[in-house]
């Protein structure tokens, strides 16, 4: 082989190389830009949660696997009025009863979330589940959540109680109307 030829393999390798270094980093930005758009407001604290970049990227995937093993459904239009019934319900109770009524609406969101195929037995595997297709009332249901165990030791004012409520109100809403999205 010639000098010559020795450095066009040079130059071909070296282009090769820096063409998959590029599609390489473009295939990473994609990634981030699909699983930010994904996981909105969680993805910033996913993220916060790992040591690398990587690390993090690796649970919003499996995330996303494990939400595609669930047997996600849209409720029934029966289910669907009863629920909503049974909120009115709720805050309606919410003058008289504020302390119970949160509890009550904690447990109908469970509810909701149990007919539509979401397991409901962990607090925070219910997190990981919704963070998939639910990630912008996300918060608002930790939230809630949060204000209902202080309700609980009676450490919560109406106030909070009212803004437990409202949050839990975003995701029961968010999940009474939803047919297929996050699929």
């Amino acid at each position: 082989m010639t000098a010559e030829t020795l450095i066009w393999v040079a130059v071909v390798v070296v282009a090769v190389a820096a063409l998959a270094a590029v599609g390489y980093v473009v295939l990473q930005q994609q990634r981030r830009s699909r699983l930010r758009a994904r996981f909105g407001p969680e993805y910033e604290r996913i993220m916060a949660e790992h040591e690398s970049p990587r690390d993090g990227e690796r649970e919003m995937l499996a995330r996303e696997q494990r939400h595609q093993e669930l047997d996600i459904r849209p409720l029934p239009e029966e289910s669907r009025e009863n629920f909503a019934q049974r909120w009115n319900e709720v805050q309606e109770r919410f003058v008289d009863a504020p302390g119970f009524a949160v509890t009550e609406a904690d447990q109908l969101v469970a509810a909701v979330m149990a007919e539509r195929g979401y397991p409901t037995d962990e607090f925070e595997q219910r997190l990981t589940d919704l963070s998939v297709g639910h990630a912008t009332t996300l918060d608002q249901y930790r939230q809630a959540h949060e204000i209902s165990g202080r309700a609980a030791r009676k450490e919560a004012s109406t106030e909070d109680l009212r803004q437990a409520m409202v949050h839990y109100r975003a995701l029961f809403q968010e999940l009474l109307q939803e047919t297929t999205r996050g699929r």
